[in-house]
């Protein structure tokens, strides 16, 4: 077939003086084919004819279409010519996205049974701090400049081999940090090869109960108790099981009685979240020994023991552990800041291979250059001296709460004298309603959490959370007044 020639069904008015000739034969090209002067598919003149019609040289023309079909208002077709694109680039964002969004109402994509037991989440910035905000450091006191020496430091000296990538398991020399500040500190017995850095206990928590649940296992949970955990069973699929907390701990014998099953337990044997008692010893023996009996993993989170006020720091359930039942996790995201993201699991020797192969198909591992910053803050003593100093500035502020308290609230709540961690529960008395405390509270800029919301069921005692660490002196006094006025009316 003969190839078909064309000319230009249109004529163009002359250019403006001193404008471009390629941007003016463009425009007026491109307002040709949206009004549909040119239409779809139409077969625009070879440049040649095009230069010889107008007086223009062909490498303006040449411009031009290229231009054109850079923004999709023509095609180019190898040994055939140019011609207008039959679908135009206002076509594709004003109609097909309304034509798809049409067909996706009708089609069906199925999630599946771990993304419909997700439990949607979305943390938000609170600024500034008030009386009473729970689970949070102060982070206004954390040593900022230091931390930046430290990393700017890290940087300049980082290697090839450190910017190439590490171990599974995580940068080796923070590993061995790790090692030894828990096994000196928290009486934890592991070595470094025993250590996984995460990206904090939230995820070393995921990954255990992805390794040893399957869907509709029993998992034990503190009553009341950590939420975060209770989500990340959940979406395992385990059924939960919320197992009462009493003045030693996680009540063995009643989870027994009502749940004698689990195949995993989920525990804060040093200081129990959000109540903070301290499981007993002999509690603390008589759960390894049935979980070594029962094939029971126990997960212990350590999530703030770093900060005790008082009485002697208690050893890791882990360092009795002589069956290879507990998996030991922390964050220094907890101790330090959050948005380092930054823990580690301990996990018996027979462990470590399928832990490390979990890894290797998700996360690989944290960012090195964090992990290789946090290594030196930590061999230099920083970190040390850090947790030493929060541990004072906690004390100091736990005290102006409970002075405060003495003073203000006697009679109207009841202020548990915990010996760690960074908020404490407020007892109140029958006839006040945690939720309705609450939200007066929050009228008077306070913050309380009622203690149900730290339950996966029901929990005995009527309690609002109160935290101290985050809080200055002066912003605690104001918070007793204010909580002190709402009681009494």
């Amino acid at each position: 077939m003969p190839r078909q020639t064309s000319s230009l069904p249109l004529s163009l008015p002359a250019p403006r003086a001193g404008s471009s000739l390629y941007r003016w034969l463009y425009e007026q090209l491109r307002g040709a084919i949206l009004e549909r002067r040119l239409h779809p598919g139409a077969r625009l003149p070879a440049t040649r004819d095009l230069a010889e019609a107008y007086g223009l040289s062909r490498s303006t023309i040449v411009m031009a279409f290229e231009q054109l079909i850079s923004e999709g208002y023509v095609e180019g077709r190898t040994g055939s010519g140019t011609y207008v694109s039959t679908v135009l680039p206002e076509q594709l964002l004003q109609v097909r996205g309304l034509r798809e969004e049409g067909r996706l109402k009708h089609r069906r994509i199925v999630l599946s049974a771990y993304a419909r037991r997700l439990q949607p989440f979305r943390s938000r910035a609170r600024h500034p701090v008030k009386a009473f905000r729970p689970n949070q450091a102060a982070l206004d006191l954390f040593p900022t400049t230091l931390w930046a020496q430290v990393a700017a430091r890290r940087l300049r000296k980082a290697s090839a081999r450190l910017l190439a990538g590490g171990e599974t398991l995580g940068y080796r020399p923070l590993r061995e940090a790790v090692a030894e500040y828990l096994n000196t500190s928290r009486g934890v017995k592991c070595t470094a090869d025993q250590v996984l850095i995460v990206s904090g206990a939230q995820e070393g928590l995921d990954r255990t109960a992805r390794l040893f649940l399957n869907a509709g296992d029993q998992a034990w949970m503190e009553e009341p108790g950590y939420p975060g955990a209770a989500a990340v069973l959940h979406a395992a699929g385990a059924k939960i099981c919320g197992v009462p907390v009493d003045a030693e701990g996680l009540d063995l014998a009643r989870g027994l009685r009502r749940w004698p099953r689990p195949k995993l337990v989920y525990a804060t044997p040093a200081h129990q979240f959000p109540l903070g008692v301290t499981m007993s010893l002999r509690r603390r023996l008589a759960l390894l020994e049935w979980a070594r009996k029962a094939g029971v993993v126990i997960f212990e989170d350590d999530y703030d023991s770093e900060y005790r006020y008082s009485g002697r720091p208690v050893p890791a359930l882990q360092g009795l552990d002589r069956a290879g039942v507990v998996i030991f996790g922390g964050s220094f995201s907890a101790v330090m800041f959050p948005a380092m993201r930054l823990g580690y699991l301990v996990v018996p020797s027979e462990m470590v291979d399928v832990f490390a192969a979990a890894q290797s198909v998700s996360t690989h591992h944290p960012p090195l250059l964090g992990q290789a910053v946090l290594c030196d803050f930590i061999r230099e003593g920083h970190f040390a001296r850090h947790i030493r100093r929060m541990r004072e500035v906690y004390a100091e502020r736990l005290g102006v709460l409970l002075k405060g308290a003495r003073e203000k609230l006697d009679g109207l709540v009841e202020i548990s004298n915990v010996e760690a961690g960074l908020q404490t529960i407020g007892w109140l008395p029958e006839g006040n309603v945690a939720e309705d405390i609450a939200a007066a509270a929050a009228k008077k800029d306070v913050e309380v959490i009622p203690l149900q919301h730290y339950a996966y069921g029901r929990v005995r005692g009527n309690g609002i959370v109160l935290g101290f660490a985050a809080v200055e002196p002066r912003e605690l006094r104001r918070g007793v007044e204010e909580l002190a006025a709402l009681l009494r009316a």
